[in-house]
């Protein structure tokens, strides 16, 4: 009985094996029988486009204030569903050509016309009414990557 019990427990070993072996690879169709990955991964888009926006804050702007901007800018991808990614940042540049630009955020579309909706959204505009009061200038830059 205790034979027929460790026969059992590596034979479940040995099958639990293959099984990991099978979840983690397969044979492509390939004549070369190499193997690929079995995980499926969403189809990136061929190409984005990303929308760079730069602010310099007005001198008097607090860091609460700042940090108010930066959540509400940061909350914009789960409001609007046309933005495909979304990352900011502040400079750290040691260049010095920054130009009092401190903020940097780039939010990633897939087409023009998501763009396009993203701009004219409501939950952009009401984002505009937020930073107007604190805002000494900005700079917008879009472009296709390549």
């Amino acid at each position: 009985m205790v034979r027929n019990l460790v026969c059992l427990a590596v034979l479940s070993v040995l099958v639990g094996g293959c099984i990991c072996v099978h979840e983690t690879q397969r044979v492509c169709d390939e004549t070369d029988g190499s193997t690929c990955p079995l995980a499926v991964r969403a189809k990136a888009p061929a190409r984005v486009l990303r929308h760079v926006v730069l602010f310099q804050f007005k001198e008097g702007a607090s860091a609460e204030e700042i940090r108010k901007i930066e959540n509400a800018f940061s909350a914009l991808p789960s409001k609007i569903d046309v933005i495909y990614g979304f990352e900011w940042g502040t400079d750290v540049s040691t260049e010095n050509l920054q130009r009092g630009f401190t903020h940097c955020f780039v939010v990633t579309f897939r087409s023009e016309a998501d763009r396009d909706t993203y701009a004219h959204h409501a939950a952009h505009q009401e984002f505009g009414g937020l930073l107007k009061p604190y805002l000494g200038e900005v700079m917008v830059v879009d472009y296709w990557a390549k």
